[in-house]
């Protein structure tokens, strides 16, 4: 199925508008990050996690429901706590987490007694005549400074491993110059993302983490389906400059980059508006990973091979390396 046909749309020629729309949304990032910076989550920094079993003793009393707990964390101070279902939602088992206001385990401590004395105060009717350090608080565990940072540290290395990984494939692949910008392409999409979210405050938690890796997969898999069309092309079409090979390929591949981003959005999006608060943050990451790394893959990669190839004046040489490979 194809959505466009004989499309000739001058990607190559409008490469600067949209190099100058790239720029101003990295700016805006950056001033956000460089602000703001990035509001890690407890898996990150330090902080308080608890299991917790809230079934009602009485058969007369619903089920508590996660919107019920979170109003009830948020009245008491704690509006920022991670509230989430563990196993079937009828057993009303939730895992809380809450950041630490400081780096101090104490407070840490103290973040866990005042947790245990909101929900025994709050929600007699879930705890009363349970032992609520046995029968109600099923786990529970403290994230300290240390642990935090090296979580952190990890997370950062992962991503910048993924990138390095992609370097070498895409070099062996195609061509040393793909690689360098198709990897240069994955950081504008990650470094938007991470933008938005320092602007808007939301957390960086494993989830979203999750969800930049696999944003890199998917915005170097149409990078690369957009390369893969350019080098036939040049087998194909060897007297023509290769501007308008470049263009050509962008052209001939649109429409398979369209369906495919246009399911995916719709699935991202489906999460964003009916998966519940839980999913909500990683269905915004996804979603917006899936619009910049379709933009990138047609208008930022191909089109900073060419402007490299403009600067270096090594076009032929690189061509006929590139044509060369299977």
């Amino acid at each position: 199925m194809r959505l466009f046909k004989n499309t000739n749309i001058q990607f190559v020629k409008s490469r600067y508008v949209a190099y100058g729309v790239s720029l101003i949304i990295l700016i805006i990032g950056l001033v956000g990050l460089a602000t703001q910076g990035l509001n890690w989550s407890i898996d990150f920094t330090s902080g308080v996690a608890a299991k917790v079993n809230l079934k009602a003793v009485d058969a007369s009393v619903p089920p508590l429901q996660i919107d019920q707990l979170r109003t009830v964390l948020s009245k008491n101070g704690y509006p920022e706590a991670e509230i989430q279902y563990v196993g079937d939602q009828s057993e009303s088992t939730f895992m809380i987490k809450i950041k630490s206001r400081t780096d101090e385990t104490a407070v840490s401590t103290e973040t866990k007694n005042i947790i245990l004395k909101v929900i025994a105060e709050q929600l007699p009717e879930y705890v009363k005549g349970k032992d609520i350090n046995r029968e109600v608080i099923e786990e529970i565990y403290e994230v300290g400074p240390k642990v935090g940072g090296e979580m952190r540290t990890q997370a950062l290395l992962a991503v910048f491993i993924a990138l390095l990984l992609i370097i070498v494939y895409i070099w062996f692949r195609f061509e040393l110059t793909f690689g360098v910008m198709a990897v240069v392409a994955l950081f504008h999409d990650v470094l938007c993302i991470v933008g938005i979210f320092a602007i808007s405050g939301k957390e960086i938690t494993v989830q979203i983490i999750a969800a930049l890796l696999t944003i890199v997969g998917y915005s170097i898999n149409d990078t690369i389906v957009i390369f893969d069309r350019i080098r036939e092309d040049l087998k194909v079409y060897r007297k023509d400059p290769y501007e308008v090979v470049f263009n050509r390929a962008m052209n001939s591949t649109l429409s398979r980059t369209v369906i495919t981003a246009g399911t995916t959005l719709f699935t991202a999006l489906a999460l964003f508006f009916f998966g519940g608060s839980v999913l909500h943050d990683f269905a915004f990451a996804m979603t917006l990973g899936v619009i910049f790394g379709t933009y990138s893959s047609i208008f930022v990669a191909s089109n900073m091979v060419i402007d490299w190839y403009r600067i270096t004046h090594k076009e032929k040489q690189s061509i006929q390396h590139l044509t060369k490979k299977k």
